[in-house]
């Protein structure tokens, strides 16, 4: 059975996290994602901590707040990636919007749906970011290599957000 957690008289707003701390983690997520963690990469994908920032926001955010959280982190991604145009731009709050969505249906406290979030979060904004690559020009040929490319991404991702929820939950019990 599927509870809407999200609608109704008896729903209870969404607190958002503030934009303060989601600036300083989208800050972080990008500094890492450009230093670091092309030095982690497993069959030619890497782990997008930018990604995982959106979905943590989105989880929490109404539609609207995280697409617009999603925008600004893919504005980011294109502004300092070479030659990909606005397929992050676009991509990324789609994706945002996406995760939004489908966390009506569940609680984000679980950390196997919360991996299952995070590879189909990953799995959309990879299609929708080759769909607006191949809308600017990008010359198709390769969409085996994107696909294996995005499904080892999906799974590097869910492996670093289950290990920072885990880092999460041990650092809460013991400051209690």
């Amino acid at each position: 059975m599927r509870v809407n957690t999200r609608s109704g008289d008896a729903s209870v707003p969404l607190s958002s996290p503030a934009w303060w701390a989601a600036g300083l983690y989208l800050v972080l997520a990008l500094l890492a994602q450009m230093e670091f963690m092309h030095y982690v990469t497993f069959r030619g994908a890497q782990a997008s901590a930018v990604l995982i920032v959106v979905v943590w926001y989105a989880l929490r955010a109404e539609l609207l707040p995280a697409a617009l959280f999603g925008f600004v982190a893919g504005l980011f991604e294109d502004a300092f990636s070479a030659r990909t145009g606005v397929a992050w731009t676009v991509a990324t709050p789609l994706a945002a919007m996406f995760v939004t969505w489908l966390s009506r249906w569940f609680f984000a406290d679980s950390i196997p749906i919360l991996a299952g979030v995070v590879i189909a979060a990953t799995l959309a904004r990879r299609m929708l970011f080759w769909i607006v690559m191949a809308l600017q020009g990008y010359p198709p040929g390769y969409a085996r290599l994107h696909l294996h490319q995005a499904l080892w991404e999906a799974l590097l991702n869910a492996v670093l957000v289950s290990l920072l929820l885990l880092l999460a939950r041990l650092r809460e019990s013991r400051s209690s």
